[in-house]
């Protein structure tokens, strides 16, 4: 979970990070390798999953703030994304999220769950669909169809 912010929300809201497309892979190794360099001591209470740089002798450790996160987005999209520079947030990922999980099956009211929408109207708005979805979804039912009078001919 994560603290996000609605748009008509006062203060953090926890919501859930559903890991896609192999970032549960990513995180095994961000915990097993990189987690313990910093003096983070997990076996705390509220120990944060990514830990800052600077030291917290007393606590659980100091948290990375949102402004890294986005800072190290934006880095990354000047290198590896130059033509999506200045477009590429962490918002714009969560839309890509919800689209992914969506198109992988997900049911909608999941994904209205999952990103933590009051309403259904504004989950509809975050998930986008490929142009072809509609003619897809006809062409599945077609075969479904043709596959049923197969067994009736026979």
């Amino acid at each position: 979970m994560t603290d996000g912010r609605g748009r008509f929300v006062k203060g953090p809201q926890q919501r859930l990070v559903p890991l896609i497309n192999g970032a549960d892979s990513v995180l095994a190794w961000f915990v097993q390798d990189v987690w313990s360099q910093f003096d983070a001591n997990h076996l705390l209470p509220g120990a944060p999953l990514f830990p800052s740089e600077r030291r917290q002798m007393d606590g659980p450790g100091a948290r990375t703030s949102t402004d890294v996160a986005r800072r190290a987005l934006a880095a990354a999209v000047a290198r590896y994304l130059p033509s999506w520079e200045g477009r590429l947030t962490p918002h714009v990922l969560r839309h890509y999220c919800a689209s992914q999980l969506y198109q992988a099956g997900v049911d909608i009211l999941a994904v209205q769950e999952l990103l933590g929408h009051s309403w259904i109207s504004t989950t509809m708005r975050y998930i986008h669909v490929h142009g072809t979805r509609i003619e897809d979804a006809i062409m599945r039912g077609q075969q479904r169809a043709a596959q049923r009078w197969e067994g009736l001919i026979r």
